[in-house]
């Protein structure tokens, strides 16, 4: 691309660095406020259960103890979508680890004493933990009163009366005309887990409600206007009555997006007289109290002629959403819009469910389900190019999306839209895919292991609504330094240096002149939906750069008057605003910044404060039936390439490189790129081999924490990681650029499981991927033609391996999902 920036496209160091390096970073945590209250919660050790007493006397009598709250005193539910939660469990209880009472008192020791003394007495329930079964007719139904429930009526159709919290059709083309045309039928089923988010910084909230219902909160979020609007909307309180402010926040990764800890913690700041009250979560909490990513169980059936033509694909995604709606019914839906991935399917049927279970709830977490649905996917892709005989890179290549092309909602592709393909060579490229380097077989030979080499692609647009808005502020103080006020959350990704950037080009200042507020504050910073969907760039970036030029424009027309000259003669450099024909004629920025004073003592103008208003253009809302409408700002493409060696003889593996390339429109700063592609390929590696909820029969979680639910370390990190970027330019992004946020861990997984398979042949269904299960693969293993079939047109096999038949295996269960496929009615 053109080089004609300044600053756009530099390797500017984050703005951030020194602060966080030296400890001077304030965090919610952080926070010591006068008469300040420390609060714990108790839990519930049971998944599914009915409350029949709380006794809170001992606690209410303890020393130090200043308020203690259940249930039954709270009438107020919360909810994102779906308004189906009780701050505290009331009559029930939904799953393990659920609040349901909490105290407030003067040190956290005399709060975990007080919560011990409370007692609870439970009607211990069966738990609905299967998300299939938990679709069959009769099963228990987890929210009885889902029909009373409010909701997001433009998006999202809970059906009362069943455990399904939404479901998302997407319909294209004629489904039995494709399978028609087939010579090849593949179908499979494919599963991965819950997992936590695990953010360095726990949840914490600190809540102050004062008298006369005034309202300050004080949180680790993403999306402190979202807090604040749930917040009043569950409290029945103005919004101009409620403050949230949000310091620095040690990551997210979707799991602080909603609202959380924030609505009890201020009840009990109203119950304690309105002193303030602090509550930050366990690690064990995070994995029990608080949300989860939401397991997937998926199955695609695939129609493909012998030249590796798809002509249709049925797609089927059960989510478990867990014991509330909050964002997995958003996941269900986007995942189904996507779930063709970057491949030109002329037919395709897309059913995508969110299912409620006695389980924690799921959430936004990285890849908003892309990380999960093409773990499937691009598994599936490897095994309908084997099945035809086709290497799966030329497969890829032959069905990638290109100009001209429909996605699955009717979408018409362009040549700005960006190039999987070029993603894709770049990855086959870096890896030596297809065969191998001298060094790799000399490595075969002395040890005995396996080298493989896999690919697979991704794609991802912000999930989001149609309207979606923001705005900034950049405001020029006297010495023609800039401060720029957004609520885009700075969580680790660079957002404030990568915004200044943008600013300090279009301004055409040194970045050194621009900084980014780090507090974000709903009194103070003009409005932004939420910090998620890696939509940040493109929205927030156009709304600086608005207000650039609505500030430019406020000291064009006062240069103008002090100059005697046409504003269209005018221009500008870092220092001044100058005529153009005489440019010795000029004012500088610092004496316009806060009005303009001539000889005689006149002003003029006055300070210069730019305002920039954004908000998405051209999308509209999905049609319920079809799935068809326009719900994208912006596809970001990609791809992912993996060298593995493993042992045949015992399983044992190791990721010896990963690659990556992303097509980012244009690179804002080189530096923040690579280190969300690097972050997010190790992430990935995490949820691909060792990651994952592990629940026994009664819905109890065994692996609460890092002893037993592992994260990758540095040690985890392959010797050879590195990244690519394509530059498509996003004509509608700020300076060509667009999100690269959650892509970078979509599709390790599969990429890992590909170059398993092209190591040993083992076929790997399930995630996350340890040594035993490509052990146990390896010793099932079939030859391919075993389990593929080359149809009577528009055949299905349903006696697949792994797919059918499958007993549930005894106590305790790892959460992958059902590994049987019954046949439900489904709504």
């Amino acid at each position: 691309m053109s080089d004609q920036l300044r600053t756009v496209g530099t390797d500017v160091p984050r703005v951030e660095t020194v602060e966080k390096l030296t400890g001077d970073a304030l965090y919610t945590g952080d926070l010591l406020l006068p008469g300040m209250l420390h609060a714990k919660v108790k839990h519930s050790p049971h998944a599914r259960a009915r409350i029949l007493r709380v006794d809170t006397a001992r606690a209410e009598a303890l020393p130090g103890v200043h308020a203690v709250l259940t249930g039954h005193e709270l009438d107020y539910k919360i909810g994102l979508y779906v308004v189906d939660k009780d701050i505290l469990a009331k009559d029930v209880v939904r799953h393990f680890g659920e609040a349901v009472a909490a105290v407030a008192a003067e040190t956290p020791e005399i709060a975990s004493a007080a919560v011990d003394l409370i007692e609870v007495e439970y009607d211990v329930l069966t738990p609905v933990l299967d998300p299939m079964e938990a679709i069959r007719d009769g099963a228990p139904l987890v929210h009885p009163d889902l029909g009373s429930y409010a909701y997001v009526e433009a998006a999202f159709s809970p059906q009362p009366g069943t455990n399904v919290a939404h479901v998302q059709k997407v319909r294209k083309g004629d489904l039995d005309r494709g399978f028609a045309e087939a010579e090849w039928v593949v179908e499979r089923e494919y599963t991965n887990p819950s997992v936590q988010h695990v953010p360095l910084e726990t949840h914490v909230a600190v809540v102050q409600w004062k008298a006369g219902d005034q309202v300050t909160i004080w949180t680790s979020a993403q999306s402190p206007f979202t807090v604040r609007n749930l917040f009043c909307t569950a409290m029945r309180l103005p919004l101009n009555q409620v403050r949230v402010v949000v310091p620095h926040v040690g990551g997210g990764f979707g799991g602080k997006a909603g609202i959380h800890l924030e609505p009890l913690v201020a009840c009990l700041s109203r119950k304690a007289g309105g002193r303030p009250v602090r509550l930050q979560a366990t690690r064990e909490e995070e994995f029990s109290l608080l949300p989860c990513r939401s397991a997937l169980t998926y199955r695609i059936r695939t129609g493909v002629r012998s030249d590796g033509t798809i002509t249709a694909q049925q797609m089927t995604m059960y989510w478990d959403a867990g014991a509330y709606a909050d964002y997995a019914v958003n996941v269900t839906r986007a995942s189904g819009y996507s779930a063709g991935g970057p491949y030109e399917i002329p037919n395709a049927a897309v059913d995508s469910y969110a299912i409620y279970t006695n389980k924690p709830y799921g959430t936004a977490y990285r890849g908003f389900g892309h990380v999960e649905f093409f773990w499937g996917l691009e598994r599936h892709m490897e095994l309908v190019a084997q099945a035809i005989g086709m290497d799966p890179l030329e497969f890829r290549r032959r069905n990638l999306l290109r100009p001209g092309s429909l996605t699955m909602t009717g979408e018409r592709i362009t040549e700005h839209t960006g190039d999987p393909r070029a993603c894709l060579d770049a990855v086959a490229e870096a890896i030596d895919y297809g065969r191998l380097t001298p060094e790799e077989a000399a490595h075969e030979r002395s040890t005995g292991r396996r080298i493989g080499k896999g690919v697979a692609t991704l794609h991802k647009a912000p999930a989001m609504p149609s309207f979606t808005a923001t705005a900034a502020v950049v405001k020029m103080n006297s010495d023609a330094s800039v401060v720029v006020n957004i609520a885009l959350m700075e969580i680790g990704q660079g957002c404030n240096t990568a915004l200044a950037q943008i600013v300090a080009e279009r301004l055409r200042f040194p970045v050194e002149r621009v900084k980014v507020a780090v507090e974000r504050d709903t009194d103070k910073d003009p409005y932004d939906w939420q910090t998620v969907a890696s939509k940040g760039l493109i929205l927030s970036g156009n709304a600086c750069l608005l207000a650039c030029d609505d500030l430019l424009r406020q000291a064009y027309e006062v240069a103008g008057q002090v100059l005697r000259a046409n504003v269209a003669d005018l221009d500008h450099d870092a220092d001044r605003v100058f005529v153009k024909h005489r440019p010795e004629e000029s004012v500088t920025f610092a004496e316009l910044s806060v009005g303009y004073a001539f000889p005689n003592g006149n002003g003029i103008g006055g300070p210069l404060v730019g305002v920039g208003r954004y908000i998405a253009q051209g999308l509209t809302n999905l049609d319920k039936e079809t799935g068809q409408g326009l719900p994208a700002l912006d596809w970001t493409y990609g791809a992912h390439g993996v060298v593995v060696d493993v042992d045949p003889e015992t399983g044992e593996f190791d990721v010896l490189a990963i690659s990556s390339a992303y097509d980012v429109g244009r690179v804002v700063n080189p530096g923040l790129v690579r280190g969300q592609a690097i972050g997010g390929m190790v992430q990935g590696l995490g949820t691909a081999l060792c990651e994952g909820y592990i629940y026994d029969q009664q819905g109890r979680l065994l692996n609460p924490s890092f002893t037993d639910n592992k994260i990758p370390t540095a040690r985890d990190i392959p010797a050879r990681i590195d990244s690519a970027v394509v530059e498509t330019a996003q004509l509608d992004g700020p300076f060509g650029a667009r999100g690269v946020g959650e892509h970078p861990m979509i599709s390790v997984a599969p990429a890992i499981g590909n170059a398993i398979q092209h190591a040993t042949g083992a076929e790997l269904l399930h995630m996350p991927m340890r040594f035993e299960d490509v052990w146990r693969a390896l010793q099932r293993h079939e030859p391919i033609d075993n389990w593929i079939t080359e149809t009577p047109v528009g055949s299905c096999r349903s006696d697949l391996p792994g797919t059918n038949g499958t007993a549930h295996p005894a106590v305790p269960v790892a959460d992958t999902g059902p590994t049987h496929t019954p046949e439900v009615a489904l709504p």
